[in-house]
């Protein structure tokens, strides 16, 4: 259902600084002093915030915004559809991370280097350089190294705004009862795994995702990066069946099989619910779940709780995914809908949505002293993003595919005790004969 966002509120005392003009909306705006928006948003915490400073943006500019927001899983289907017509319904899109590489090869998508060089569009005190750049380069740039990183031919096509990285969760009662201190290596992190169990019957040692499919790759994924593993070596060749994939299927074993009940089919929600319900001492996930741990309405551990960076192996890696802004090739208003993709990615944009309760996408965010009284997690997170890796999956068109035959046989590995070894080679098999198909091998 689409949502018309018309009355003004400031969020958290900011008044965002724009071009509007005492007398008007002047400046660059003028020319769309009137103009309707319609932007597809996924229903995340990060959008919800986005919610409440949207009418600023309409005080400020003229602009009028209408949000079609869509559960997360449904969001990419609907996109499909409308991005392949003639005139399609969006303005401005929300994406998930790997559908990057799809928009962008099959051209649906602007590339942004043409507004940004347009001086009556591109903001002179932007401050790109202010972005978070692992951010940037896992989310926005295409065509650069193996095709989705930055490189000399690479290009900027999104912009990052509710991205993430993988951060631990734990418990402080619990780590200070036991004698405890949060992992910083994964030998820890694992021993403790399956100590707290034997120490606290009844309560499990890391909630993690485990759910056949998307959330099991991704729970490897999330390991494999930090181990010393890839998807992919040199020219495109399967290396998840190396020494340090299986190191990472082993790793996701025994944090399932010491975690809270049912873990085997946990997706993201049903992880972070269990140790929001005080069923897990650790959990290693999205710093977007922070603001539900600390909520006493849904969270039963709230003031218990502590932040620490992703634990590290051969590597230190955290994930780094989430959402980036695009704009369809076929928007109706390409030009207003860059104005406010950059205001709300700008630095009184992505700080009030921040302090509405989304993720910061700039280092001058993580940085700002009102943001972290506020939210005392935010120092944390800011210096976890040193170690967020851009590459710790790759986003390549074939990707769908391989990612769901890796969850499905990781869930095999996890509840039906496949030999890891097998399993991982052929998955590699599978992968190596998909990337053939796909003429990823014609240069050799």
């Amino acid at each position: 259902m689409l949502k018309t966002l018309m009355t003004s509120t400031i969020v958290g005392g900011l008044a965002l600084t724009g071009a509007a003009l005492a007398d008007g909306h002047g400046g660059p705006y003028a020319p769309y002093e009137g103009t309707t928006l319609i932007v597809n948003f996924p229903s995340h915490p990060h959008y919800n915030a986005v919610l409440e400073v949207l009418p600023q943006f309409t005080e400020e500019t003229g602009i009028e915004v209408e949000v079609d927001m869509l559960p997360y899983l449904d969001m990419r289907e609907r996109q499909t559809l409308e991005l392949s017509l003639d005139e399609g319904a969006y303005d401005l899109i929300a994406y998930v991370v790997f559908s990057k590489a799809d928009y962008v090869y099959a051209d649906q998508i602007y590339n942004l280097a043409p507004f940004f060089m347009n001086p009556r569009l591109a903001d002179p005190n932007y401050d790109a350089e202010d972005l978070i750049d692992g951010y940037v380069q896992n989310i926005g740039v295409a065509g650069g190294e193996r095709g989705y990183l930055p490189g000399p031919t690479g290009s900027l096509y999104g912009l990052p705004f509710g991205s993430e990285t993988s951060v631990m969760y734990y418990r402080t009662d619990v780590f200070e009862e036991l004698g405890l201190e949060p992992a910083e290596d994964y030998d820890t992190l694992l021993e403790q795994a399956c100590l707290i169990p034997e120490q606290m019957p009844g309560m499990g040692g890391v909630a993690s995702r485990a759910a056949s499919g998307h959330q099991a790759s991704h729970a490897f994924l999330l390991h494999l990066a930090p181990l010393g593993g890839r998807v992919f070596g040199e020219g495109w060749e399967p290396t998840i069946n190396s020494p340090e994939g299986v190191a990472a299927a082993e790793a996701l074993r025994t944090i399932v099989e010491c975690g809270p009940e049912g873990s085997s089919a946990f997706g993201p929600a049903e992880a972070a619910n269990a140790f929001a319900q005080g069923q897990a001492a650790m959990f290693i996930d999205s710093i977007a779940f922070a603001p539900t741990f600390e909520d006493e309405s849904r969270s039963t551990v709230a003031g218990n709780v502590g932040w620490a960076p992703h634990p590290c192996a051969e590597a230190c890696a955290s994930q780094t995914g989430g959402f980036g802004l695009a704009i369809p090739r076929n928007a109706a208003e390409p030009e207003a809908a860059f104005l406010l993709m950059q205001w709300l990615t700008s630095r009184e944009g992505d700080l009030a949505v921040a302090m509405a309760g989304g993720n910061p996408s700039r280092f001058s965010t993580y940085a700002n002293e009102e943001l972290n009284e506020l939210y005392p997690w935010s120092a944390t997170f800011g210096a976890a993003l040193e170690n967020a890796d851009p590459d710790w999956r790759p986003i390549i068109p074939p990707w769908g595919r391989i990612n769901a035959d890796i969850g499905t046989t990781m869930s095999q590995v996890l509840t039906e005790g496949l030999d890891i070894q097998e399993a991982l080679d052929g998955v590699a098999d599978r992968t190596r004969a998909l990337m053939e198909e796909e003429g990823y091998y014609v240069w050799q």
